[in-house]
């Protein structure tokens, strides 16, 4: 009789500590969830960094950028308005390619904060995401929306 008393002491107690770990488990899930929304906004804060990235990197690893690409083209029209046209051209087909809905790209340094590409409303932007890049003297910004 006393090996069987002993027995069940130990098959409590195992069940005791079953269940304070399974409590403990409990209670940390509770505390520590992960919220989603935080993950979602980060993602979006960063986007126009990342674009403005892809933008200034090298492109087949050759020594040309799409800023540096952009930039010749307006230092070797000297600024005329023909070769800001070209530029915006070239801008609005890379983004659209890129497949960014809301966003304005700027020069402000040299064109004195002129438009080369946009599309959306800006006035009616919410959350903005900017980034600027320079290039020789020319300084480009990029806001998404």
């Amino acid at each position: 009789m006393l090996d069987d008393k002993g027995n069940f002491i130990i098959i409590e107690a195992i069940l005791a500590v079953i269940l304070l770990l399974f409590a403990f488990t409990i209670f940390n899930l509770a505390i520590f969830t992960i919220d989603s929304d935080y993950s979602s906004e980060l993602k979006d804060s960063k986007n126009a960094q990342d674009i403005m990235e892809f933008l200034s990197g090298k492109i087949n690893f050759t020594d040309k950028t799409f800023l540096g690409e952009i930039s010749t083209i307006l230092q070797e029209g000297k600024n005329s308005k023909e070769s800001i046209s070209e530029v915006s051209e070239i801008c609005r087909d890379k983004f659209s390619s890129l497949n960014i809905k809301n966003y304005r790209f700027s020069e402000t340094n040299v064109l004195d904060d002129e438009v080369l590409a946009s599309s959306g409303d800006y006035s009616k932007s919410g959350d903005v995401s900017v980034a600027m890049r320079t290039y020789g003297d020319y300084s480009y910004t990029l806001s998404v929306w």
